[in-house]
């Protein structure tokens, strides 16, 4: 958990990074942004309201933690906050070479150095990088006198950051925490998390339960059809089954899970090999035994819709027993009987 009441705003680096690929260009700020009272209140609410999240990543690199860039020039601006200009330089240039693929916006970059901003009870110095590519039109109001006359303004939106990695003074070695922000589509996150910052989701209870839920929901609604004749009644069956393990339970056992979810020792054998196979291809590590998160499964919990699609305009959500609904096929053609006692609009 983050908080900011008492941090203090350093010194506050802009420049502009374009698009690479399309020649846009860059513009390198030849000193540090002038601060008054107001900007610094605005940058400090703005700024690090926006990591109100569960989720830590850290730096990581396949050759050596030395090798990723994002890291290095952050470990020198923690040792001499003084370098923050000079390096935010550095780091503007290499976020100009990773802006690669036509449909990456150029942007504001700035980089905040933070003190005194506490992290689950600890407080420490943290270094922010935010990029700014959506504007947001402003209504100014200009006195004329005996006038008052309105015009547009163009301008950076203090209501949603766009993208964003807040990096903690902590576990240098082990490559960081960093808190991570990203508003755009799926072209800009992938060069914004690994082309640019090299970040991995760290091993914790958040990253396991996340990953768990997301596995298991993989396996009842695509794996399990696949290997089993299992109707779409019975799939939403398993998916309420195992969002009541995760929601009831305080730590999670592989063995546990698979015995009170699937019951049948043959599935449970089958979710244990596609347990495997699911790592590999993910590149991540699922540890059989982990502390739940309740904030990851709350967040799962929304793309866990037990939702049976008829057609293209039919829609049946259970949220309670399956047992009140029943299946079957008669001369007509297939069916689903709802049984109830209540009704309402």
């Amino acid at each position: 958990m983050i908080q900011y009441d008492n941090a203090q705003i350093g010194e506050v680096v802009t420049h502009f990074v374009g698009n690479r690929l399309l020649e846009d260009g860059m513009t390198i700020s030849k000193a540090p942004v002038s601060q008054t009272e107001e900007l610094r209140f605005t940058l400090r609410r703005f700024l690090l309201s926006s990591f109100e999240i569960d989720e830590s990543w850290h730096f990581t690199h396949e050759t050596g933690l030395e090798f990723n860039v994002v890291w290095s020039l952050c470990r020198d601006i923690f040792k001499h906050p003084e370098l923050l200009y000079e390096k935010s330089v550095d780091i503007a240039k290499y976020l100009y070479d990773q802006c690669n693929h036509n449909k990456i916006k150029g942007g504001e970059l700035c980089m905040v150095y933070f003190t005194d901003v506490m992290l689950d009870g600890d407080t420490m110095d943290a270094i922010g990088i935010f990029k700014s590519e959506e504007k947001d039109t402003f209504l100014k109001v200009v006195d004329l006198g005996s006038t008052l006359n309105m015009e547009t303004e163009k301008g950076i939106s203090t209501h949603k950051l766009d993208k964003g990695a807040l990096i903690f003074n902590k576990d240098t070695d082990g490559g960081f925490v960093v808190k991570v922000v990203d508003n755009t589509n799926k072209v800009d996150a992938l060069y914004w998390m690994a082309d640019f910052l090299g970040v991995a989701s760290c091993r914790d209870e958040y990253s396991n339960t996340k990953h768990a839920m997301a596995m298991a929901k993989n396996f009842v609604t695509k794996e399990l059809p696949k290997e089993y004749n299992i109707s779409k009644n019975d799939q939403i069956t398993l998916l309420g089954k195992t969002l009541d393990y995760f929601k009831g339970k305080e730590e999670f056992d592989v063995d546990e899970f698979t015995g009170e979810v699937f019951e049948d020792k043959e599935v449970a054998e089958t979710f244990n090999r596609y347990k495997e196979q699911y790592e590999a291809k993910n590149d991540i590590e699922i540890e059989d035994h982990f502390g739940i998160s309740a904030p990851a499964c709350e967040r799962q919990q929304r793309v866990y819709k037990r939702v049976i699609k008829l057609d293209n305009n039919v829609r049946i959500y259970i949220t309670g027993s399956r047992d009140q609904v029943v299946q079957g096929e008669d001369e007509y053609g297939k069916f689903y009987k709802v049984y109830y006692e209540e009704e309402s609009i």
